[in-house]
């Protein structure tokens, strides 16, 4: 039994779905809504004509699609739950995951799911309304949560957690996932910290550890994240580099990792642009106030490493 989807598998019964199947059904709903065939397979600890077998059956019950998504290469076809009926009864209704993504948003569900799936036990907080009550509970204001507006022809709406990542709390942590899709530099990573620093900070004021973990697929892209999560955790480290630092270093890992020679040339070739991208952290560094988490780890998926976006 996963204990953080509260029963709410056993609202799919109605579907004929029940048992590990229906947990598994459950999860892929509330952590991303997509999901692949070796994950599924992975779960549900079964042979892959099984796993395929539960993709054909989602799919005659007009639950689900399967595709391949244009733009992404390296992990075959996609399953798709869309069904709003399937969001519903699990009290998930307007969540976003049923709806067709950009392959940057896409491979970061299915990094979600894949950590998920290994960690199923930990208290996850998987919806929205599920974060933000969590925190409340512990007087955390909502001012504190990363948020970001969204405006439409009905007016604006407020969508708090709005990259939908996992996050996990108990009466001692909160651990928070961050899911790399193969960004080329860190800014995204940056502003992600950024966004939660007035949360993590107040989760520390309350006795509370925060955690952070980073999913990717490549040990490039964990070892540029450990530095920077690193960087968060040290006692008197940065918070971030300021914005200007933040944009020089983004411009000399984007020329490193794409060969561009005339921007390497202005910084007097590439081993002089590397001592200057270590000569801008060591000044962000300088830049010390208390670190916002406690520890930061790393995990590499091996379902989705040949993934590649764009």
């Amino acid at each position: 039994m996963i204990a953080h989807l509260k029963g709410r598998e056993q609202a799919l019964r109605r579907f004929g779905w029940t048992g590990r199947r229906a947990e598994w059904i459950a999860l892929v709903c509330l952590h991303s809504g997509v999901f692949t065939r070796a994950q599924a397979t992975r779960f549900l600890d079964t042979h892959h004509e099984r796993a395929r077998r539960l993709v054909l059956a989602l799919i005659r019950q007009g639950l689900a699609a399967e595709e391949t998504v244009p733009g992404v290469r390296g992990i075959g076809r996609v399953c798709r739950i869309y069904a709003r009926a399937v969001y519903r009864a699990l009290g998930a209704e307007h969540v976003r995951h049923r709806r067709k993504a950009s392959p940057e948003v896409l491979l970061r569900r299915l990094l979600s799911l894949d950590y998920v799936i290994e960690h199923s036990d930990l208290p996850w907080l998987p919806t929205e309304h599920e974060k933000v009550a969590a925190f409340e509970a512990l007087g955390i204001g909502r001012d504190l949560l990363p948020v970001k507006l969204y405006r439409g022809a009905s007016g604006t709406t407020r969508r708090h957690f709005p990259l939908k990542l996992p996050v996990a709390l108990d009466s001692a942590r909160a651990l928070f996932v961050y899911a790399e899709p193969g960004h080329d530099t860190a800014t995204a990573l940056r502003s992600w910290g950024k966004a939660h620093g007035g949360l993590w900070r107040a989760l520390r004021s309350r006795g509370l550890s925060s955690e952070i973990v980073t999913v990717a697929r490549t040990t490039r892209e964990l070892e540029r994240a450990r530095r920077v999560t690193r960087g968060w955790a040290e006692a008197g480290g940065r918070g971030e580099p300021d914005p200007g630092t933040q944009e020089e270093l983004a411009r000399i890992e984007r020329a490193i990792l794409q060969g561009a020679v005339h921007v390497l040339e202005e910084f007097g070739g590439l081993q002089a642009a590397l001592k200057r991208s270590i000569a801008l952290e060591s000044r962000a560094r300088r830049q010390a106030r208390p670190g916002s988490i406690d520890r930061g780890t790393l995990w590499q998926t091996t379902r989705l490493q040949g993934a590649r976006y764009r």
